[in-house]
């Protein structure tokens, strides 16, 4: 590769991404990522105080396959050939790069400063990586490419699957097109925490550690479909060698990796392993296809979690993928191609690792991983789920926004609960953070009618874009909370959604259908006694309150007691307030006794 070749490390990083500054005028930025698989783009706003949030504006994909490019079919007699671009792709990546600089900067405004390029694996490889840089400064001067050392690589590509998560503790594996990465990472207490002096940061320690293998998904199809058995047997076995070895060298380092792997062997208890790249995106979607749940109700790869029981039934998706005949949501015909080369990767990652507990999917990559380093480390270990998101919100503008009152409103909340009660011990909307995205919207669309908010809850938090913090088990709580809320008045259709929403609640935990209910119940009794978003504590304080008691005997019996304002009853039939309240304690094998009182202050 030339010395011209802008090569970007671990100890350069830092300078060759752009700057973000709190107080610059202009938040967004553009990254392009010529992997070797797709060319994908994206324009994001970094815009504070949602900057945590990594807000998309645009993305695109070119399906241009840089390592097909560079392995296509030879012409020697003896098969091999120089491992260069041929001028057709270099000229159709120049344009295609020409014309993603011309939609960031002329159409999203993005400065060209503010507007990164960088390569992977397939330039790291190409002899002629400098003509194709050429090429492209012919098209757009002002546009500057960098290749990622494998260091890096596995750096963004780690934070990027983290972008998606409040916290990760786990290995990470990044499949592309002609490598797959393995790392460890551990952020857990870091969140709101700032850089500790002198202490190198968990990203960085996990992409120095990080182990890369020369096994991408288009390396390795092509090994299978043309390769002699014997060269298959021989790659696979350096295939199974390279990830026990990977696996066992990240043992070694942290400690805590090490004391989980010898407490898994023989228990229950297991590895969580988080997976991105288009590769493992594909493995996750086949999954999809075949979870019990049918149809899945979420239909973003992003955050779904799969258990490692599912996850290890490798054969299963590979009948599927050869039987099928109809499309399979979220895999295009090139990614079920090269399923038997994802397949054999899985494999060897089963026969490396101790017993695999779950597996998430994780929808952020190298893009991702880029925008979250260019932030401060208070700001990247920030919890996304406390930040206002642009969605419709009942949270009025000013001093209320994520204020004292939404404490206020949430402690409301939480008083309707049994003294005593562990709020963290049930899959909620309390549990999951999800407080300040349910209670902004509590009070929206009051204008509409009760069946279509309650519609509209299910398909919002299924649809909503897969914002940082939001798990797929998070989605399903928060529309079943909210459908609740509006009182679950579903149309046919919309009752299968609810119905395969609490199955994938329930499979995470068996109480949690009830407790979204009865949150959904009080909240619709708060809001018919407080029409809209209180204007201060004493609004709520002064208005309504909530007292509870439970039994835990052979069927467990909750009382709820209501009390309300003189005031606040007038012309307030307390027969539907108590109407409310109706489904709670109907779902489910074990039906639990609810009874509900409601008070009025004298």
């Amino acid at each position: 590769m030339s010395s011209t070749v802008d090569i970007v490390t671990i100890g350069n990083y830092k300078e060759k991404l752009p700057r973000w500054d709190p107080n610059s005028k202009n938040h967004r930025y553009a990254l392009v990522d010529m992997g070797s698989n797709g060319i994908r783009f994206s324009v994001s706003d970094l815009c504070p105080p949602r900057a945590r949030l990594l807000k998309c504006l645009y993305r695109e994909r070119a399906a241009i396959s840089l390592f097909d490019a560079l392995n296509r079919p030879s012409t020697s007699a003896h098969g091999d050939h120089p491992l260069v671009f041929p001028d057709e792709t270099i000229k159709q990546v120049s344009q295609t790069l020409a014309r993603f600089r011309s939609i960031a900067v002329d159409s999203y405004d993005v400065p060209p400063s503010q507007l990164i390029v960088f390569a992977t694996e397939a330039m790291r490889r190409a002899e002629n990586a400098a003509s194709m840089l050429e090429a492209i400064r012919a098209e757009a001067p002002d546009l500057s490419v960098h290749i990622l050392s494998p260091q890096v690589e596995t750096l963004f590509g780690a934070v990027g699957a983290r972008s998606s998560f409040v916290d990760v503790k786990g290995l990470i594996l990044d499949l592309g097109g002609g490598s797959v990465q393995m790392t460890w990472m551990d952020t857990s207490g870091t969140s709101g925490h700032q850089e500790d002096q002198g202490q190198p940061l968990p990203e960085v320690e996990a992409a120095v550690a990080g182990q890369s293998l020369p096994f991408g998904a288009a390396r390795l199809i092509k090994i299978l479909d043309t390769a002699h058995v014997d060269v298959q047997t021989s790659e696979k076995a350096k295939l199974q060698d390279g990830m026990a070895k990977a696996f066992q060298t990240l043992c070694a380092k942290f400690p805590t990796l090490a004391q989980l792997a010898a407490e898994a062997r023989g228990k229950e208890a297991g590895i969580d392993i988080f997976l991105c790249g288009g590769g493992f995106r594909g493995y996750g979607s086949m999954i999809m296809h075949n979870n019990p749940i049918q149809p899945y109700p979420i239909p973003s790869i992003g955050s779904y979690t799969a258990s490692g029981q599912l996850f290890n039934k490798t054969k299963e998706m590979l009948k599927v993928n050869k039987s099928f005949e109809g499309k399979i949501f979220g895999m295009s015909k090139r990614r079920r191609a090269q399923f038997p080369a994802i397949v054999t990767v899985v494999e060897a990652l089963i026969a490396a690792v101790p017993p695999i507990r779950s597996a998430t999917f994780c929808s952020g990559g190298n893009r991702e991983g880029a925008l979250l380093m260019m932030l401060p480390r208070e700001i990247r270990n920030s919890n996304p789920l406390s930040l206002p998101d642009d969605f419709e919100s009942s949270i009025p503008s000013g001093p209320a926004q994520g204020g004292t009152t939404l404490q206020a409103l949430l402690s409301t909340l939480h008083s309707a609960f049994p003294p005593g009660f562990d709020l963290t011990s049930v899959a909620s909307i309390f549990s999951l953070q999800l407080g300040p995205l349910y209670a902004s919207h509590i009070w929206c669309r009051m204008g509409e009618s009760d069946a279509a908010n309650a519609s509209s809850a299910l398909h919002d938090a299924i649809n909503h874009p897969d914002s940082p913090g939001l798990t797929h088990l998070a989605r399903a709580v928060l529309a079943v909370t909210l459908c609740a809320r509006w009182g679950a008045n579903l149309g046919p259709i919309d009752q299968q959604l609810q119905r395969n929403l609490r199955e994938l609640v329930d499979a995470a935990d068996p109480n949690a259908g009830f407790w979204a209910d009865y949150t959904g119940a009080v909240t619709a009794a708060l809001a018919t006694v407080i029409p809209a978003w209180p204007k201060s504590n004493e609004a709520i304080r002064d208005k309504i309150s909530f007292r509870s008691s439970a039994e835990q005997g052979k069927r467990y019996k909750l009382h709820l007691e209501i009390t309300i304002s003189k005031e606040a009853s007038r012309g307030l039939d307390l027969d539907d307030l108590r109407e409310l309240f109706k489904k709670v304690g109907k779902h489910g094998d074990e039906k639990k006794k609810f009874i509900v009182t409601v008070n009025v202050l004298a």
